[in-house]
């Protein structure tokens, strides 16, 4: 990367941090929170102001900013002012490729790799069949990038509301499945016959669930169908203690079986309903926690590799804050190196989105070392999958 380009990012909308990419080195602002909080949102503006003038001190002027995709975002909507103050381009970037872009720089990686970026919510391409993402297969190199294939969706009953509400996605579970006519018997009594009929016919309908392809959502789902967690105060609390539980099955047992494994469709969706449907009356919740955690991660390393072999690379990056997960992130990395494949997972700022802005910057250099000529047109990516979602 060449010392010259500086580009300021200004991260995510969760554990939001800025980054100032200088002479080939990342400075990193405070960790300034979730930005629903206007104090977080001040100190976000504190920490450019103090990242820009850090650049113009070291006669580094900033070439370009870089953002995520969601224009409703206050990093976003800053990024979009600073920029036209500075006269500079405003680069958006997809929220998952930022996450995998932060792993290659993390790790001063060159060449094309795939990856798994799995987490909450990001929010897609425009041109994509459904907004929010979660469980992305992708390819990238440099600024080129493709989306090879995703989890299979999940309606969000309630939208936002789904992903506080566990009872929701194991519902949601329920519907894909063909079960639905077990909703109102299996969570009226915990939620109350009305709202569980009424979500039943919102999924029926189709009214105010959009799709989502989020890992993090398919953890609430099982915790959710295991009775584990119905309702979530903090952030990722069902997936910890559905991580908690199969931890006290792994401990007690050595060897535990995995659950029936999941598949690949027509669509390179891996379609995770086949372990979904064996947590519905299991006889031992912590026994099913764990096997739901072991066939995850066996068919998520199964796709990537196949994606590697497919593609011609022996790198494979993983990021998102699922990651967080010991067991998933384990497992996984122990079939990628069986494979023969070189594995890395983010150097700097944990899996989450508080090292996304890395990522950010990193895309935003290479965009600007590959930017066509006036008149040209941005390369495609070599991809032998027809369906992949190419990007440029």
């Amino acid at each position: 990367m060449p010392t010259t380009t500086t580009v300021l990012a200004f991260g995510a909308w969760l554990k939001n941090t800025a980054c100032l990419w200088m002479d080939g080195q990342a400075h990193w602002s405070a960790l300034h929170g979730d930005l629903s909080d206007p104090g977080a949102c001040a100190a976000l503006q504190a920490s450019v102001d103090a990242l820009l003038a850090r650049a113009r001190a070291a006669g580094r002027p900033v070439q370009a900013v870089a953002h995520d995709l969601h224009p409703d975002f206050f990093s976003t909507q800053l990024a979009v002012a600073t920029a036209q103050q500075l006269g500079v381009p405003a680069i958006g970037v997809q929220h998952h490729h930022a996450h995998l872009a932060a792993v290659m720089a993390g790790h001063g990686l060159h060449g094309p790799s795939v990856g798994l970026a799995l987490d909450g919510v990001g929010l897609g391409t425009p041109d994509a069949a459904f907004g929010t993402w979660g469980g992305e297969l992708l390819w990238l190199d440099g600024p080129r990038w493709a989306r090879l294939g995703h989890l299979y969706p999940l309606a969000l009953p309630g939208g936002d509301r789904a992903a506080r509400e566990p009872w929701r996605m194991a519902a949601s579970a329920l519907h894909a499945l063909g079960r639905a006519d077990e909703i109102a018997p299996r969570f009226g009594p915990v939620v109350g016959e009305a709202v569980a009929g009424g979500l039943r016919q919102m999924l029926d309908r189709g009214l105010n669930s959009p799709l989502t392809s989020s890992a993090g959502r398919w953890f609430d789902a099982a915790a959710g169908a295991l009775g584990i967690c119905w309702r979530q105060q903090d952030e990722a609390q069902a997936a910890i203690a559905l991580e908690q539980a199969a931890a006290r099955a792994l401990t007690r047992r050595a060897g535990l079986p995995a659950l029936p494994g999941a598949r690949i469709d027509g669509h390179h969706r891996l379609d995770l309903r086949p372990l979904l449907a064996a947590l519905f009356d299991a006889p031992d919740v912590d026994v099913a926690a764990a096997g739901f955690h072991l066939a995850l991660a066996d068919a998520l390393a199964a796709w990537l590799i196949d994606a590697a072999h497919a593609h011609a690379t022996g790198t494979a990056c993983l990021g998102g804050g699922c990651f967080f997960n010991r067991i998933l992130r384990e497992r996984v990395l122990a079939r990628l190196h069986e494979a023969g494949l070189q594995a890395w997972l983010p150097a700097e700022q944990g899996c989450g989105d508080a090292g996304l802005a890395l990522g950010q910057a990193w895309v935003a250099v290479r965009q600007l070392r590959h930017a066509p000529a006036p008149g040209g047109h941005p390369t495609t990516i070599p991809t032998e999958n027809e369906q992949s979602e190419t990007c440029a």
